[in-house]
């Protein structure tokens, strides 16, 4: 397991590229590494941008289940929380005048998307890319 502290964009570049680099060795195609760096840097950016104070990291897992083997990258951080998760996954809401497509969006680019939030105590956002069958 890989852990990358995110706290600034550098740590961002660092995490979205270890992250491909690793998905390509799974075999993944051009456009799911890049549609999975994308979700990547989305989580970290949030980490920042939520929980700029307390700051947030991100793990990366390369596992095998059912005979496929899969990245997972769980994304943490001590931010606010997410009040309504239900509308936070729904296009264009958001709480601090962005676009909101910014959690949606990862949802969509990944195989697996799990969270958990507590307001006022932070939230973990669990991604999954698996490598594709024949």
């Amino acid at each position: 397991m890989e852990r990358f502290v995110i706290r600034n964009e550098s740590d961002i570049a660092i995490a979205v590229v270890a992250t491909q680099a690793r998905a390509r060795s799974l075999g993944l195609s051009c456009w799911r590494v890049d549609r999975l760096g994308t979700a990547v840097s989305e989580l970290a950016h949030n980490i920042i941008k939520y929980a700029q104070r307390s700051g947030g990291d991100l793990l990366l897992e390369l596992d095998s289940r059912n005979g496929r083997r899969r990245l997972t990258l769980q994304a943490r951080d001590n931010g606010p929380g997410i009040t309504d998760i239900e509308a936070a996954l729904q296009d264009h809401y958001s709480t601090t005048g962005t676009l909101g497509l910014g959690l949606p969006g990862v949802k969509r680019m990944v195989d697996d998307f799990q969270i958990l939030s507590i307001p006022g105590s932070g939230t973990i956002v669990t991604i999954t890319m698996e490598e594709q069958g024949c």
